[in-house]
């Protein structure tokens, strides 16, 4: 974990559980990434994937799961939850604020 940061983002164990076999069968990036772009409702959406890590990233581990994220990205990821549903028709992360 990078000194100094404390980011409150939780996997949820179906997350934990499918990001650790992604990881370990297709990923072709030793990290997952997760972050903020622009777009979505409240001009802001979630992302998450596997990447590379960059100079101005940092790392914190979570529950095993090497993750990076832009510094700039961690007051609007603080409190988050990630979660992964899989239903009938669809599946995928989830992302929200359980407080």
């Amino acid at each position: 974990m990078e000194a100094g940061f404390n980011v409150a983002l939780q996997f949820t164990p179906a997350a934990q559980a499918m990001v650790k076999e992604l990881l370990h069968s297709i990923a072709t990036a030793p990290y997952l990434r997760v972050g903020v772009k622009g777009g979505g409702c409240s001009g802001m959406g979630y992302m998450i994937g596997f990447d590379e890590k960059a100079a101005d990233d940092i790392q914190v581990d979570i529950a095993g799961i090497p993750v990076i994220m832009k510094k700039a990205h961690t007051m609007y990821l603080a409190g988050m939850q990630i979660d992964y549903q899989q239903q009938e028709d669809s599946s995928g992360f989830v992302f929200s604020t359980p407080q």
